[in-house]
């Protein structure tokens, strides 16, 4: 759990460093993160409304570098 959970954190800050700084693969480095909250809400190690939450606060900041 604590390995999965470092990369998980890993992901989420890959994805949030492309987004910010306008890279070209910030799509792609989101639908990683997002897959990998997924899985991690499927094996318990975070709860589910958090992954969601996580998600939707990427999902926010990828639409707004879009905009």
């Amino acid at each position: 759990n604590k390995a999965f959970n470092s990369s998980l954190k890993t992901e989420i800050k890959k994805a949030n460093h492309a987004v910010e700084t306008g890279a070209e693969n910030k799509a792609e480095a989101v639908r990683v993160a997002v897959k990998k909250l997924d899985q991690a809400a499927a094996k318990g190690i975070v709860h589910k409304n958090a992954a969601a939450r996580k998600k939707a606060q990427l999902a926010k900041k990828l639409n707004a570098a879009n905009a």
